[in-house]
C-alpha cells in the first residue's frame, strides 16, 4: 500500500469516526420526547414536563371549528378532526359552518353504517375503515368523528341511518375492525356518542333513565368491544344527560366505566357544544373540548374559543388555588398519547383521495348490504318471481319516485359530504338496462331544497305540477310498462333520516302509499326499492311483490341498486334491525317510553326505557308478535340448506369454548351468500331473560351445488347476563339452546348443552 493510498485510508476511517461520533452526540442531544426509540409513556412524561400552564390549557379545547392547537413551541402539530363515518366532510371556514371553497376536498362517500352493518361481514368493516383512513390522511385529518353505535331503539330516531342497528353483539362485531382498519393507519376513530343517544329531538335536553342491566347489555357493549378490543384511541361523549349529568362530562359513564372499569387510555371529546360546565368537564372525565358556535360562548368577544369552558376558565380557577395541575395534566398526557398516535407519528402511511379501490370498496359495501327483503312468484310470469328482473320480458321499464334523482350523499347533518361522484339510480339503472325502453317519472314531491352546506345537488328538484298530475302520470305510464321499479322511501330531510329531529311517523312521507296504490292497480308488476336508513310502514306489502331495502348507499348507488336488480350480483345482506308492522310492535313505543316527559320547569326531559333489555326482536319475541321482517332477515337469489350441526364438546365451561360446525349448501342455481346466525336461549334464570340473543353469526360464499363448513364459537360470555346485585356479569350453571339458522325468526337447527 503507498502512502497515498494510506493516507485516503485513513481519511476515510477519521471520517467515519467522526460522523458516527457526530451522529451519537446529536442522538444524545435529542430531547426525550422527540426521541422515537423511547416508549410513548416516557416521551408523554418528558413533554408534559416541559409545557406551561398557557399550553396545557390550549391543547385540552378546539382553536377553530374542527381542530386543536398542538404545541409550537415544541413541535407538536395542530389536531384536525372531521366528520364523519361514512366519508371525510368538506372543509369549512375557520370559524363558520359554511365551506372553504376548496376544489381538492371531494371524496369517495361510502355506504351508511346501517348499510354497513346489514352486510354481516366484519371483513367489509375492517376495509371500510382502511379505506377511509387513507381519504383522510390525504385531508391531513387525525381523528374522523365516527364510528356511531347507538343502538337502533326506535324506527323514528333521526340519526339510525349513522348507526349499526339494533343488536348488541352484532354491533360489536362490526365496529371493532372498523375501527382496527382506521386506525392502522394511524387515523384515529372517535366512537360516538357515548351513549344512550338514542334521540334527536330535544338532544341536549333528554335525561335517559334506564336500568343498569340494560344500560350494560344493550346498550354499552359496542363501545366497550370498540375500547377493549377495537383499541380506539377517542371517544366521543353524547349530547343527552344520563343520572341528570350530560354524557359528555358524566362521572359514572367517563370516569367510572369507560376510562376505570374498561381500562380506556384515549381521549374523551365532547360532541360540539356538548360541554356545559368547567367543574364537572374537570372533574368528570372530559379531556378535549369542541363547540358549535362560531363566537365561542360568550357573544360579542374576542378570542372566543378562550372563553370555552375548559379554557380560561379553567386556567383561572388554577390560579386562584381552587385546583391543582392534577386534572389538567391527566387530560394532556391523553391528548399527547393521541398525538404521538396520529400527528406524531412518523411512520403512518401516504394518503390518497378517490382511487379506484376506494370506489370498488364502496360499491362492494354497497352490493353486499342491500337486502332484498321479499321476492314473491308472478303468475304471469309462469311462476317465476320478478327479481332478477328478465330482460327478455321486461323490454319497458318505467322508473317513479324522487329518489331515484336525488343525491343522497348530500343533506342530514354532519354526516353531509361533497361527493367526486354519486351515481343515481335513475343513471344506474339506464346504464346497466341500456337494451331496454328506461322511462322516468317524479311520481311524488319531497324535497325541492337545491343545496346542503354549499353543496348543489346535482339535478333540479323543482316541480310545479299538482299531486294528481304527477299521479296521473305514473298510472298512465304504468300500464304500458313491462315491470316498474318505484324508488322511494326517506330523505335526509328534517323530521325524516337527519340529525337534529327524530321523524314524526312511522308512513312513508309525501305521497308515496297513493302513487303505489294507484300503479298496483294497472300493473302488479312492481319493485319497491326503499332508499333510507329506517324501517317504515307498507300498507301496501301483500299487494307488491318485490320489495328491496337499498340503505343510504354512497357514491356508488345507482350501479349497486341496479347490479342487484339485473340479478348481476345475489343479494346476501341481512336486516340489522326488526322491521315492525306498525310502532305498537316495539317496545319504546308500546310501553309508552317514547318521548318520555317535561319536568315542570320545561328544561330537561326524563325518558325512563321501560322496555328494559326487551329492544327490537328481544320484544317481539318476548310478546309473540310477529313483525313486518325479522331481524336478520334477507332472502336471496338463489337457495341455500343447513346440514347437521355438530360440536366439540356437549359442555360449557367458564375456561372453555362451544364449538359448532354447521355444513351450508348452495342448492341452487347461481352463486350466492348465506349468513348462518347462532343465538342463545336460556332454559332457566333466576332472572328475566330474552327468548333468544345473537351470539355469533358467520358468512359464507358458495357456488351452485358447493358445501363448505361453517364454526361458530360461543364462549361463557354468550349465557352471561348483568346481575344488578353484584354490579357484574354472570353465567349461571344450567342448561342452554343454541337456536341456528339464517335469520331471527328462521332458526330450524336447535342444539341443547349444558354450563358447568
Amino acid at each position: 500500500m503507498n502512502n497515498k493510498t494510506n493516507y485516503r485510508m485513513k481519511k476515510f476511517i477519521m471520517s467515519a469516526l467522526l460522523i458516527g461520533a457526530t451522529a451519537a452526540a446529536q442522538a444524545q442531544s435529542i430531547p426525550v420526547y422527540l426521541d422515537e426509540s423511547k416508549p410513548i409513556e416516557q416521551r408523554i412524561d418528558d413533554a408534559l414536563s416541559r409545557m406551561t400552564l398557557e399550553e396545557k390549557i390550549a391543547v385540552i379545547h378546539a382553536q377553530s371549528k374542527f381542530s386543536s392547537p398542538g404545541v409550537k413551541r415544541l413541535g407538536f402539530p395542530d389536531l384536525w378532526t372531521d366528520d364523519g363515518p361514512h366519508g371525510v366532510r368538506p372543509d369549512v371556514l375557520w370559524d363558520e359552518w359554511e365551506q372553504a371553497g376548496q376544489t381538492n376536498d371531494s371524496c369517495v362517500a361510502f355506504p351508511a353504517l346501517t348499510c354497513l352493518a346489514a352486510t354481516w361481514n366484519p371483513q367489509l368493516a375492517r376495509m371500510y375503515g382502511e379505506n377511509l383512513a387513507e381519504e383522510a390522511l390525504y385531508r391531513n385529518k387525525s381523528v374522523m368523528l365516527g364510528p356511531g353505535v347507538n343502538i337502533y331503539r326506535t324506527p323514528l330516531g333521526g340519526r339510525n341511518f349513522e348507526y349499526m342497528g339494533e343488536d348488541p353483539w352484532l354491533a360489536s362485531r362490526m365496529v371493532v375492525p372498523y375501527v382496527q382498519g382506521l386506525q392502522s393507519k394511524g387515523v384515529a376513530a372517535c366512537v360516538k356518542h357515548y351513549a344512550l343517544n338514542n334521540d334527536e329531538e330535544y338532544r341536549h335536553q333528554v335525561n335517559v333513565i334506564v336500568s343498569d342491566r340494560a344500560l350494560h347489555e344493550i346498550y354499552l357493549p359496542a363501545f366497550k368491544a370498540a375500547v377493549q378490543e377495537g383499541g380506539a384511541w377517542s371517544i366521543m361523549g353524547a349530547y343527552n344527560l344520563y343520572q341528570n349529568q350530560h354524557n359528555c362530562h358524566n362521572a359514572t359513564m367517563l370516569n367510572k366505566i369507560l376510562k376505570k372499569d374498561w381500562g380506556f387510555d384515549g381521549v374523551v371529546i365532547s360532541d360540539w357544544g356538548g360541554c356545559h360546565d368547567t367543574e364537572e368537564a374537570i372533574n368528570n372525565g372530559l379531556d378535549l373540548e369542541f363547540g358549535s358556535w362560531t363566537n365561542g360562548l360568550s357573544e360579542g368577544t374576542s378570542n372566543a374559543y378562550d372563553n370555552y369552558y375548559l379554557a380560561v376558565p379553567y386556567k383561572k380557577l388554577i390560579q386562584e388555588g381552587k385546583y391543582t395541575t392534577k386534572e389538567l395534566d391527566e387530560k394532556v398526557r391523553r391528548v399527547l398519547r393521541l398525538f404521538y398516535r396520529t400527528t406524531m407519528n412518523r411512520h403512518k402511511p401516504y394518503g390518497f383521495l378517490c382511487s379506484e379501490s376506494h370506489y370498488q370498496t364502496a360499491l362492494k359495501i354497497a352490493q353486499e348490504g342491500i337486502v332484498l327483503l321479499k321476492n314473491d312468484k308472478i303468475n304471469e310470469l309462469k311462476n317465476e318471481p320478478l327479481l332478477p328482473l328478465n330482460l327478455q320480458k321486461m323490454k319497458r321499464i318505467l322508473v317513479v319516485g324522487e329518489n331515484a334523482i336525488k343525491m343522497m350523499t348530500v343533506g342530514g347533518g354532519s354526516s353531509s359530504l361533497k361527493a367526486q361522484k354519486e351515481i343515481l339510480p335513475l343513471d344506474g339503472i339506464k346504464a346497466r338496462f341500456a337494451d331496454a325502453e328506461v322511462d322516468f317519472v317524479r311520481g311524488y314531491v319531497g324535497d325541492t331544497v337545491q343545496s346542503y352546506n354549499g353543496v348543489t345537488v346535482g339535478r333540479s328538484l323543482y316541480e310545479t305540477r299538482t299531486q294528481a298530475e304527477l299521479t296521473a302520470e305514473a298510472v298512465e305510464k304504468a300500464k304500458q310498462a313491462d315491470a316498474v321499479i318505484f324508488i322511494g322511501g326517506l330523505n335526509k330531510s328534517d323530521y325524516q333520516d337527519c340529525e337534529g329531529h327524530d321523524r314524526k311517523s312511522y308512513d312513508l312521507p309525501y305521497a308515496q302509499n297513493e302513487v303505489i296504490e294507484a300503479i298496483l292497480k294497472v300493473n302488479p308488476r312492481l319493485v319497491y326499492v326503499n332508499i333510507s336508513g329506517n324501517a317504515a310502514a307498507l300498507p301496501w306489502i301483500n299487494k307488491v311483490p318485490a320489495v328491496v331495502q337499498a340503505w343510504f348507499i354512497g357514491s356508488e348507488a345507482g350501479e349497486a341498486i341496479a347490479s342487484v336488480l339485473a340479478g348481476d350480483v345475489n343479494p346476501s345482506g341481512k336486516l340489522p334491525f326488526t322491521w315492525y308492522a306498525s310502532l305498537g310492535q316495539c317496545g319504546a313505543h308500546a310501553t309508552g317510553s317514547y318521548p318520555g316527559n317535561w319536568r315542570e320547569d320545561y328544561k330537561i326531559i326524563d325518558e325512563e326505557y321501560k322496555e328494559g333489555i326487551y329492544v327490537g326482536y328481544r320484544y317481539t319475541d318476548a310478546n309473540k308478535l310477529k313483525p313486518l321482517f325479522a331481524f336478520g332477515h334477507g332472502l336471496s337469489y338463489t337457495t341455500f340448506k343447513l346440514g347437521k350441526v355438530t360440536t366439540n364438546t356437549q359442555h360449557l365451561t367458564p375456561s372453555t369454548k362451544l364449538t359448532f360446525t354447521v355444513p351450508v349448501t348452495n342448492t341452487g342455481k347461481v352463486a350466492g351468500s348465506e349468513t348462518v346466525q347462532l343465538y342463545i336461549a336460556a332454559k332457566q334464570s333466576k332472572v328475566d331473560r330474552p327468548v333468544k340473543e345473537l351470539k355469533a353469526f358467520q358468512k359464507v360464499y358458495l357456488q351452485p351445488g358447493e358445501t363448505r363448513n361453517v364454526t361458530l364459537t360461543i364462549g361463557a360470555d354468550a349465557v352471561s347476563y348483568y346481575d344488578e346485585t353484584a354490579n357484574s356479569w354472570c353465567a349461571e350453571p344450567g342448561t342452554y339452546e343454541a337456536l341456528i339458522g339464517t335469520a331471527s325468526d328462521k332458526l330450524p337447527t336447535k342444539y341443547t348443552f349444558k354450563l358447568k
